[in-house]
């Protein structure tokens, strides 16, 4: 395998690692927002304990996200030296603005989130909650603001010229709001969002079918089903904006997410295939046209497909691409199903009575991060061959002094590394959920808990 390929690699693994942690930093933050909330307007303890609960699990993810981070910015000195050297003035100034406006806000207020519970009155404790949470979406905002200029590059020139050129900001507004920012973070913020409030989902669902914690668990179970509704509903929208973008942006992008080789003809929309890139066929089920609706409210609108660019200019792994895209979409999809139905049973006041809903959404936790895993694959694979589109190619970006045998052997590392960090994640969320949401100080109240869980089912009993 080629230095070229090595560093692409190891590149994905760590982003893909580290992209795990910080979308459940952010969505869990929205969560104890809501839930600190609650606690002190409706002054009900059980709130309060939920928020401390997990205030606990999100000081998990957010350390393990921290630790995760640090390696990639090495990584572009040491296998992306040109493309760091091409990008450094745009790259510096967002990832300047993020320790400035987004990681000082967040890490200030931390230690009172953390450790502040009963030294600060609750309102001076909310506030701080909400400044982490405010600090975790700004972090968001810079990441996503410097990949988006990648995608679509906006207020700069470039100077010099050869292994000497590089870009400089021209309009520093004009570099932030490129024209893909604000799609992509808003939907890369509401995939944050559906990964937290599954994830609590998840865990109050696994309460509930094994009978504990019952009353706290439905509690929690209702404030994540309705953010991951909304959210879910929410993301049709960033969805369909960012694909309008795309196709206006990145044509070639959207011509390998649904496999449309024709240069210019109308263009159909698969819910699901497979695409021959020899033949330049796609097999499965599709909305003839479909695609063309969606972007010129057309049947018969073409679009430019991938035969319209010269072939070292188009993305080399289509199916790959159209294959993230597609599962992307089908999660996507699949949630609005799974949410809507939920809150239909809710109104119905049956939404506990399904233990088959509460085992789907023990394991859906998985499906939200395989749609943001799937989601940032097909992003950046279908921008190839273009680290920086339309500038900088992927093959003239990497470091030409690293040798292929260096890469292998710091990729092992990493895995070796990340799998540690892995096993100490999972055994310390384990740890946390296996203990549940009542501190030895509310040893009182667990009691209690169980006294009204089993008042519940007396209850019911009698009413049947």
């Amino acid at each position: 395998m080629d230095t070229e390929i090595l560093a692409r690699v190891q590149f994905a693994f760590t982003i893909a690692f580290h992209y795990i942690y910080p979308p459940l930093s952010i969505g869990l933050g929205l969560i104890m927002v809501i839930m600190e909330s609650l606690w002190i307007k409706t002054n009900n303890e059980k709130y309060h304990i939920l928020a401390k609960f997990w205030t606990k699990i999100f000081a998990l993810t957010f350390g393990i996200g921290v630790v995760t981070g640090i390696v990639m910015e090495f990584e572009f000195g040491t296998n992306w030296a040109t493309y760091s050297r091409y990008v450094g003035d745009i790259f510096g100034s967002a990832l300047a603005a993020e320790g400035i406006f987004a990681f000082a806000l967040e890490s200030g207020f931390l230690g009172i989130l953390l450790f502040g519970w009963n030294r600060v009155k609750p309102w001076v404790h909310l506030v701080s909650t909400i400044g982490v949470f405010l600090g975790s979406m700004f972090s968001a905002v810079w990441i996503v603001v410097a990949n988006s200029w990648q995608q679509t590059p906006a207020g700069y020139h470039i100077v010099g010229e050869g292994m000497n050129a590089r870009a400089e900001i021209t309009d520093f507004w004009a570099m932030v709001f490129n024209p893909s920012s604000v799609d992509r973070l808003t939907h890369t913020w509401f995939a944050a969002f559906l990964a937290g409030a599954f994830l609590v989902l998840s865990v109050h669902a696994y309460y509930l079918l094994k009978g504990r914690y019952v009353t706290i668990s439905k509690m929690a179970f209702k404030i994540a089903l309705g953010v991951a509704t909304v959210f879910s509903l929410m993301q049709l929208v960033t969805g369909h904006s960012s694909a309008d973008g795309v196709s206006e942006n990145q044509p070639a992008k959207l011509a390998a997410m649904e496999g449309h080789y024709e240069a210019s003809a109308p263009a159909d929309l698969y819910l699901f295939g497979w695409v021959d890139d020899e033949s330049q066929e796609v097999t499965g089920l599709k909305l003839p046209g479909g695609l063309s609706f969606l972007i010129d409210q057309d049947f018969e609108a073409p679009v430019t497909g991938l035969n319209a660019f010269p072939e070292e200019d188009r993305p080399g792994q289509v199916n790959a691409v159209f294959q993230f895209y597609h599962m992307m979409i089908a999660i996507g999809m699949f949630f609005i199903a799974l949410t809507l139905y939920a809150c239909y049973l809710w109104w119905r006041k049956k939404l506990f009575d399904q233990r088959w809903l509460l085992k789907i959404f023990v394991g859906s936790v998985i499906l939200a991060q395989l749609g943001n895993q799937v989601g940032w694959f097909a992003a950046e694979m279908g921008r190839q061959p273009w680290v920086v589109y339309g500038h900088l190619r992927t093959s003239e970006a990497f470091s030409k002094a690293v040798t292929a045998n260096q890469i292998v052997f710091s990729l092992i590392l990493f895995f070796v590394v990340y799998a540690l960090l892995l096993f100490l994640f999972l055994y310390l969320l384990n740890k946390k959920i296996k203990h549940g949401p009542y501190d030895e100080d509310h040893n009182d109240m667990e009691e209690r808990h169980f006294t009204e869980d089993i008042s519940e089912e007396v209850a019911k009993i009698v009413n049947a």
